[in-house]
């Protein structure tokens, strides 16, 4: 009788770890870019150009503290940061196609470099992306190796050991003016 009520016990308590795991599924939070900037910061489309952190009062280093410590999930493009070959171990998830490396680089709270959980197999720069994982307000700094040199950005905040998932478009990029010398981007989001 006694091993019977153990192996009941056990397969109750599995069965209990089971269930807490799939309601904690959905505590993930979906967000958006502009969850993670001031209420009070113009959007990319208000200004007719993406935001760079040199036009905004705060350089871009307000961050919201309300998502520390919350599992989200936000999609985005993708630029490698760590890599070997097609695998890619570190990257910043930027709001547009080019950022970063083709043209100026958003302030630091519309930036975040994310640690998969795997090393994530990427075809090619800016694939659009989805995160899921635990977001940690912080600034860090990142190296990158693009064509014209190396250049240091500026993240302000941080997923490690997250879910990374190919998507089809992310659903508040920005479109990237007509008349901008890097509206060529804009077909690649489609």
């Amino acid at each position: 009788m006694s091993k019977r009520f153990k192996s009941c016990a056990t397969l109750a308590a599995v069965l209990s770890l089971a269930a807490s795991g799939a309601d904690a599924a959905t505590d993930v939070a979906h967000i958006l870019w502009k969850d993670l900037r001031p209420a009070t910061q113009a959007v990319a489309e208000d200004a007719n150009l993406p935001m760079i952190a040199a036009k905004l009062p705060d350089h871009g280093e307000t961050l919201s503290l309300n998502l520390q410590d919350k599992a989200i999930q936000l999609a985005g493009y993708a630029l490698p940061v760590d890599r070997d070959g097609d695998l890619v171990y570190q990257f910043l998830l930027v709001p547009w196609t080019g950022a970063c490396s083709h043209m100026p680089t958003p302030p630091p709270n519309q930036i975040v470099l994310v640690t998969p959980a795997h090393p994530y197999k990427m075809k090619e720069a800016y694939d659009p992306v989805a995160i899921t994982g635990v977001l940690q307000p912080g600034m860090e700094k990142s190296q990158l190796f693009i064509l014209d040199g190396v250049s240091v950005v500026q993240s302000g905040y941080t997923v490690r050991k997250a879910d990374v998932a190919s998507v089809d478009r992310v659903p508040d990029a920005v479109t990237l003016p007509v008349n901008s010398p890097w509206s060529f981007l804009n077909k690649k989001k489609n």
